[in-house]
């Protein structure tokens, strides 16, 4: 619900206009600036949640192990032999 963020800090902007007392305008574009920033983090909290990935699709640490032991295998297998073959 952060859009009422939104709704609220442009209810303070109307009221900052709408005033003739000099005070209470700076108090009111001060709480809608407060009110506009709280929205946008809100926002963008809410589009981070939605992009998260799903828990459930981590690697288990048995596939991790195994995954680690292909890796090793790879690596072996890919290093030259450190000595020369024989004549």
């Amino acid at each position: 619900m952060h859009w009422l963020f939104l709704l609220m800090a442009i209810g303070c902007m109307f009221m900052a206009v709408r005033t003739t007392s000099m005070p209470l305008m700076v108090v009111l574009m001060l709480a809608s600036l407060g009110l506009l920033v709280a929205w946008i983090m809100g926002r963008h909290a809410r589009r981070l949640g939605e992009t998260s990935r799903d828990p459930s699709m981590m690697i288990d640490p048995v596939e991790l192990r195994r995954l680690r032991e292909l890796a090793e295998a790879r690596r072996i297998a890919a290093t030259p032999p450190t000595e020369p073959p024989p004549p």
